[in-house]
C-alpha cells in the first residue's frame, strides 16, 4: 500500500461464543417449552456448524425458529447462516445443517471484485485469504465502494472493517 492510500477490508466474521451461548440458550427453551417437551430433539454444535435432530419437520421449523432468534438476540447475522437439506434420519426423525459462515468464500469474493472494478473508480481491490481489500487515494471512492456493496444481495453476511486512512 503506498503512502498516502486509504483502505478497508470486507469481511465476514462471526463470534463463536455468541453462537456457542445462542445454542446452549435455544437448547434450554426446547427443554422447557410446553409443545417441544416431549419432542426427541438435540441440537449440537460443530465448529463451524449447528446440527439439528428431531421428530419431524414441523418440529423441526419450531426448533429453528427459537434458534434464530436466540442467534438475533446475540448479535450472529442470519445471512451468515447455510442451511443444509432436511435429510431423514433414524427412527423417522429428521437432521438437518447448518453452516456457520467464516469469512468470505473465493467465488464471493472473486464476484465482490469484479462489482468494484466494474464502477470504474480509482479503487483496487484485492483478495487476502478470506476477505477482500479495497484501497485508493480518494476517501469517497471507498464510501462509495462500501455504499454499492451494501446495496448488492450477495447472499452472505459482510462487514466493512480496518478502514484507514493516511
Amino acid at each position: 500500500m503506498a503512502k498516502g492510500d486509504n483502505s478497508f477490508d470486507v469481511a465476514c466474521k462471526v463470534d463463536p461464543q455468541a453462537v456457542a451461548d445462542a445454542v446452549h440458550q435455544a437448547t434450554r427453551e426446547v427443554q422447557t417449552r410446553y409443545d417441544l417437551k416431549q419432542t426427541k430433539t438435540e441440537l449440537g454444535l460443530e465448529k463451524d456448524a449447528i446440527t439439528v435432530h428431531t421428530d419431524n419437520d414441523y418440529v423441526l421449523k419450531q426448533v429453528l425458529d427459537v434458534l434464530q432468534s436466540k442467534l438475533h438476540r446475540r448479535g450472529v447475522p442470519l445471512k451468515a447462516l447455510t442451511y443444509g437439506k432436511v435429510e431423514p434420519a433414524a427412527g423417522g426423525t429428521v437432521r438437518q445443517r447448518i453452516d456457520v459462515q467464516q469469512g468470505i468464500p473465493m467465488d464471493k469474493a472473486k464476484e465482490i471484485v469484479r462489482l468494484i472494478k466494474d464502477m470504474k473508480l480509482k479503487v483496487q481491490a484485492q483478495i487476502q485469504e478470506d476477505q477482500v481489500r479495497v484501497f485508493g487515494k480518494n476517501r469517497d471512492d471507498l464510501q462509495a465502494v462500501i455504499k454499492t456493496l451494501r446495496e448488492q444481495d450477495l447472499g452472505i453476511e459482510m462487514q466493512f472493517t480496518n478502514y484507514r486512512t493516511e
